[in-house]
């Protein structure tokens, strides 16, 4: 590939209603990560984490693609330290202290699943397809990419896919549980379900939302339920005292005393 990179290749990102839109728009490569791609991206993520009013990420690709993986052309040139400099596009998402949502419109494939997966959840167009790809292009699985497979699809529906090229079409992969659901319609229609997932995060305290995260990242590597309970006790009792809680609290006990729906009065719940 030439040194010509076209005006429209960039990370693009919109902070609003309380969630950034992170945007990888090169088209004419099909969203493919190039180093520079992945360290604007890298930097957007650090962004939405730095915005006081940014509480949740939602990550895609400008149509037709999602993302169709890492540049090959720097894979080839690529010795470890360029490996990581490719891998930390994606692996912001992963670490992000936010929750986050990848909008899938269409194909994921190797390094381009690898960031669909970074995401907390996943939500696909219908033109969506998630393709490993890597043992088909002679390249090891890079970036943690079993890893995230595995806990994404089990063991079986991992190995059919970087083992034996299964391609998972949008309805395959809900089925498969690698996405949340299937949204019909255009990519438009993709990213207002996406934020309209992301709103109960957008609206509720920041600290609570990261805090709430980091307990779930804390307890699924956990193994007795019991230390989930002491794990998430410390940050429960700190919201217990908090003003939103107090506030919240207030309001619901307010629209009770004027007749509203006694559903989720105090006491009925922690």
């Amino acid at each position: 590939m030439g040194h010509d990179v076209p005006m429209t290749e960039r990370i693009l990102s919109e902070h609003s209603g309380g969630v950034a839109v992170i945007t990888v728009d090169a088209p004419e490569r099909r969203n493919a990560l190039t180093l520079d791609l992945s360290a604007q991206l890298t930097e957007a993520v650090a962004a939405a984490e730095r915005d006081e009013d940014c509480h949740a990420v939602i990550v895609t690709g400008a149509p037709p693609a999602f993302c169709a993986g890492a540049d090959l052309s720097a894979l080839g040139a690529a010795k470890e330290e360029g490996l990581r400099a490719i891998y930390e596009g994606f692996l912001a998402v992963a670490r992000c202290t936010l929750p986050t949502i990848a909008a899938v419109g269409g194909a994921a494939v190797g390094a381009g699943l690898n960031l669909a997966l970074a995401a907390d959840v996943r939500l696909a167009g219908p033109r969506a397809r998630f393709d490993a790809r890597f043992l088909q292009l002679g390249l090891h699985p890079g970036g943690g990419m079993t890893w995230m497979l595995q806990r994404a699809v089990g063991g079986q529906q991992a190995t059919a896919m970087t083992l034996f090229g299964e391609i998972l079409d949008a309805d395959a992969a809900q089925r498969a549980g690698l996405v949340l659901r299937v949204v019909e319609g255009d990519h438009d229609r993709l990213l207002a379900a996406a934020r309209e997932l992301a709103k109960p995060a957008a609206e509720a305290p920041r600290e609570l939302v990261t805090a709430v995260k980091a307990a779930m990242r804390t307890t699924r590597e956990l193994s007795k339920h019991a230390d989930a309970v002491d794990t998430e006790l410390p940050p429960q009792l700190t919201s217990l005292d908090s003003p939103e809680f107090a506030a919240r609290l207030a309001e619901l006990r307010s629209r009770i005393r004027g007749g509203g729906s006694g559903e989720g009065r105090p006491g009925s719940q922690q």
